[in-house]
């Protein structure tokens, strides 16, 4: 198990997240899903949707109080370029989800960041495109679950 980049997101994830930056198009977002249940990373990096990747052995949580979280122009910066190091890399904030589970529980094993060129489309899954996927260990109980991305690709 890795943090690893979809193929078909290689080499366009600060590209997309530029694009959300600068709204362009305005509607345009990053998308979290969290999965409760994951196929081998093998497989999984293959799908080009959400929907493919729900069609396989992955499932998405429903804990009590879940929701996708959706990102925007207003919570993302552009890509850092660092000339130094040569690299480029795109950031998340942190995401956090109140009173996540107590009566429904679930243990988050991946976390996806996706593309959606428009948020009014966020629970169509087949509009959703994952960038990367992020292994986790997260167990719900009525508190808070917060993720503390960061960081979340890089490119050289």
């Amino acid at each position: 198990m890795a943090n690893l980049q979809f193929n078909i997101a290689k080499g366009r994830i600060n590209e997309l997240q530029r694009r959300v930056v600068t709204n362009d198009p305005a509607t345009c977002g990053l998308v979290v899903v969290l999965l409760k249940t994951a196929e081998a990373d093998a497989a999984l990096q293959k799908h080009a949707t959400v929907a493919a990747i729900l069609a396989a052995a992955s499932v998405e949580v429903d804990f009590t109080g879940h929701d996708r979280k959706i990102l925007t122009d207003a919570d993302l910066s552009l890509p850092l370029v660092d000339n130094v190091g040569n690299v480029q890399s795109s950031a998340l904030p942190t995401n956090v989800w109140t009173s996540a589970g107590g009566t429904l529980d679930n243990t988050v094993v991946k976390g996806l960041v996706c593309y959606v060129a428009d948020v009014a489309n966020v629970d169509n899954d087949a509009s959703l495109v994952p960038l990367t996927m992020h292994d986790l260990s997260e167990t719900t109980n009525g508190n808070n679950l917060n993720l503390n991305a960061g960081t979340y690709a890089t490119s050289n």
